[in-house]
């Protein structure tokens, strides 16, 4: 009787044992699940970038992951004071040098450097005098409207245009209409569903003048997250080459509408430069940038 319990005891053991190694198997074969703390995309504009860092991690086959927005959209300001203190993991912008050098960016222009191309939004009726450009030092009389903190001021200010700043976004709208400056410089996927969003107000989009400069949006995380800046990077090489990052481009409704509506090729054009930007722009990489002779 002793010998047979101990034979029984010895093959639990061995089951036990067998049962051991093979969930040790699984468990090392199985994805890893990573939340990807971010600001709340709460329009178009935010979505489309959004969607830009799930397609970029959608290559990962090692990782799944869980994308969870703040409780409430952060402005700029915010958003970089979030990320410092590490209470976000990604966040998307226009890039200039202090935010390369305080965090780690993945240069791949998430809107083909289409954010550096403006168009103005102005009060309803003021078409006119805008009519009324023919040259940079023309524009030079009018004042824009910005974000205090935004990459976008210091380039327009570097080349002499006037600029009025605020710390909140919002507040640039009621700016506007009250007329303490007279055109809101936005990239050509914004002014239209910032226009929605504000039917309160009475704006227009200009219909003549495209400014141009080299801006391209980013994503960023934190400096000390270097698996995740690799693991991004990684997927969106792998989408500009099988061409899943130009399809999600061109394909997307934001992008589509507003190449149709802002008449690029026929605006009048002045290009500045941007001073902000750093040696390692990929300006040499023609496949992440938007040719306008090619639309």
């Amino acid at each position: 009787m002793k010998t047979i319990i101990v034979i029984n005891a010895c093959t639990s053991i061995k089951k036990i044992w067998m049962l051991s190694v093979l969930l040790l198997s699984v468990l090392s074969q199985s994805v890893l699940a990573v939340d990807i703390r971010h600001n709340k995309a709460d329009n178009e504009k935010e979505a489309y970038q959004l969607g830009v860092l799930k397609l970029a991690l959608s290559y990962d086959e090692q990782n799944t992951y869980h994308f969870i927005p703040s409780e409430r959209f952060y402005d700029q300001s915010k958003m970089i004071n979030e990320l410092n203190h590490q209470q976000l993991d990604v966040i998307w912008m226009g890039t200039k040098k202090e935010y390369e050098d305080q965090f780690l960016p993945i240069r791949v222009p998430l809107y083909k450097g289409l954010l550096g191309h403006r168009i103005f939004l102005i009060r309803d009726g003021d078409q006119g005098m805008f009519s009324t450009v023919k040259s940079f030092g023309d524009l030079r009389s009018f004042k824009a409207g910005q974000g205090r903190n935004w990459a976008d001021t210091k380039i327009l200010t570097h080349s002499g245009l006037p600029v009025v700043t605020t710390n909140k976004y919002k507040n640039l709208f009621h700016m506007l209409e009250g007329g303490r400056f007279d055109y809101f410089p936005r990239g050509v996927h914004e002014p239209w569903s910032e226009m929605a969003n504000h039917q309160d107000i009475p704006l227009q989009v200009e219909d003549d003048i495209l400014l141009i400069y080299p801006l391209p949006a980013y994503l960023f995380v934190h400096k000390n997250n270097t698996q995740l800046q690799a693991k991004i990077a990684q997927g969106l090489e792998q989408a500009i080459e099988d061409g899943r990052f130009d399809a999600y481009f061109f394909n997307h409704p934001m992008i589509k509408n507003v190449l149709n509506k802002a008449n690029l090729k026929n605006r009048k054009t002045f290009r500045i430069e941007n001073p902000s930007l750093t040696a390692q722009t990929p300006f040499d990489d023609a496949r992440l940038w938007l040719n306008i002779a090619s639309l």
